[in-house]
């Protein structure tokens, strides 16, 4: 079976930084997109970044462009989410969701796209 399992959350001041990592294993593909997601309390989930592993293309959301950077390793089984210059703003609960489904991965990707979740780290911005 597919397990996506996030780690590196936690407390951190506003303006530090913090490294998220996903691994995902039981998942076969040849190309697929990989993405970040967060959900604060009392809000909608909503994506954060993805990327398109067929040939390392990326997507932001407006809020987050500058100061994280998604990426990959090789061959391809995690997911990295740099996050610099942290605001108050990004604490969250942030899940790594994968899919087969690579389409609309780096232009309007939506958290219906995605097939494999896991279960969340958090990640917590003191202001």
């Amino acid at each position: 079976s597919v397990r996506v399992v996030e780690s590196g959350g936690g407390s951190v001041e506003a303006g530090g930084s913090l490294r998220l990592s996903c691994s995902v294993s039981g998942y076969s593909y040849t190309a697929a997109c990989m993405g970040w997601f967060r959900q604060a309390p009392g809000m909608k989930r909503e994506v954060v970044a993805t990327l398109y592993t067929g040939d390392g293309g990326t997507f932001y959301t407006d809020s987050v462009k500058g100061r994280f950077t998604i990426s990959q390793d090789n061959p391809k089984t995690s997911l990295y989410l740099e996050m610099n210059t942290l605001k108050f703003e990004d604490t969250a609960m942030y899940y790594c969701a994968t899919t087969t489904f690579v389409r609309l991965c780096t232009r309007s990707p939506a958290e219906s796209d995605f097939t494999y979740w896991g279960q969340g780290t958090q990640v917590t911005v003191s202001s």
